[in-house]
């Protein structure tokens, strides 16, 4: 018998919808009829996937945040009675809407920061997907948090699995989080031939189907360096107490390292919709359908060293973060351009941690820093770097 017999579905909007995390939320949404009711779907310019979504979710309300791909887009939602939003004002006027209970911010970039604050300030709890929110502006959106007294549940693969390590557990005993990274397409290639990569081949992932923007972050083992940046932020812990450990198979999702030296794993097959899952249904594990480990298949976990000299982007990551300040958001933002220049093909592969190098290098921190020092020091980096690419 299903719970939603006894009470009311859950509301929840999503942030992202026709995206790779957005998708994977939808088809989970879909294994637990009725449990569920769509309040919000964004999207940035795929307005005939948002449609189609719209038409099995019936949501009051879609923004459109970027340029729609059409005119006049907004009489197909009409039609069906939902409210159209649009822009950036569009999606901070949903987000302070106290219609849903919990939004699964599956947006890409910075522009889900303020977004957030917002929905926290309405009390809605959040499913975090958005790395940028915490990399940028952590110690702020946490405080928030706290304030607000909502639950921020991390969707993160990695993130879920510290989270779910830490469930009945106390955070002074933990010794150390140890992050899992897969090593990316690139974990035996020879840094000497970096320079000749290309976007097609940095975006084919041996593991996980994820967005482009991640996927090239896996590739130059930033994607690591945010979590880190997160990690310390979601669970309080300082940075020299969080470590990263390449493990290919991507089975161990991530640990915890107890004082008593105890090691505690989250285990499962690399499908983001189990975490996604959980984020929705906590702090429950539910039936989904979705997948099994089989020890038969999946009989070997190997763990190496990540390869600081061939993968810079994790130093610099640390650096942010003892930096503090608008260090990290001018971090995010020289990765954001930077992975956009070179899936453009205006710059090359190695050049990507170079450009990040020198935006942290010619930065002044701003100290304990207010949402506008934030979103101002991401704004000057990103129009450094588009200058900066110009030059070359």
């Amino acid at each position: 018998m299903s719970e939603s017999n006894h009470q009311s579905p859950k509301r929840i909007s999503i942030w992202g919808s026709t995206g790779s995390i957005g998708t994977q939320t939808l088809d989970v949404v879909r294994r637990f009829p009725g449990e569920f009711e769509i309040i919000t779907l964004t999207a940035h310019s795929n307005v005939p996937l948002l449609l189609e979504q719209a038409r099995q979710f019936k949501p009051k309300t879609v923004v459109v945040t970027g340029p729609a791909q059409q005119k006049g887009w907004e009489g197909d939602f009409h039609r069906f009675g939902i409210r159209t939003l649009r822009g950036k004002d569009g999606l901070m006027e949903a987000a302070g809407s106290p219609d849903a209970d919990m939004v699964v911010n599956a947006l890409v970039g910075s522009m889900g920061l303020e977004a957030t604050l917002a929905a926290v300030g309405s009390g809605i709890s959040i499913a975090l997907a958005n790395k940028e929110v915490l990399v940028m502006a952590g110690e702020l959106v946490m405080k928030a948090v706290r304030k607000a007294g909502v639950s921020f549940i991390p969707v993160d693969s990695e993130h879920s699995a510290v989270f779910q390590c830490l469930q009945g557990e106390k955070t002074e005993d933990v010794f150390r989080i140890i992050l899992t990274a897969s090593g990316g397409p690139f974990l035996h290639l020879d840094s000497a031939r970096f320079a000749e990569i290309t976007p097609e081949q940095a975006l084919a992932h041996p593991n996980w189907s994820m967005g482009r923007k991640v996927t090239i972050d896996s590739a130059t083992l930033m994607n690591k360096g945010l979590e880190v940046i997160e990690a310390r932020w979601l669970f309080g812990i300082e940075p020299e107490r969080i470590s990263v450990v390449v493990h290919p198979q991507s089975v161990i999702h991530s640990m915890i390292e107890f004082r008593d030296g105890s090691i505690k794993a989250q285990m499962g097959v690399p499908d983001m919709r189990i975490p996604i899952a959980y984020a929705l249904t906590w702090p429950r594990h539910r039936e989904a359908d979705i997948g099994r480990l089989d020890f038969n298949v999946r009989n070997q976990l190997t763990f190496l060293e990540p390869d600081r000299k061939k993968h810079p982007a994790l130093d610099l990551a640390y650096e942010a973060l003892h930096e503090g300040g608008t260090a990290p958001a001018v971090l995010n933002a020289a990765d954001e351009s930077a992975v956009e220049l070179f899936l453009s093909k205006k710059i090359s592969f190695i050049r990507i941690p170079q450009l990040i190098e020198s935006a942290l290098k010619r930065h002044q921190p701003v100290l304990n820093p207010c949402l506008n020092d934030i979103l101002s020091a991401d704004r000057a980096t990103r129009e450094w770097i588009a200058r900066e690419a110009d030059h070359h």
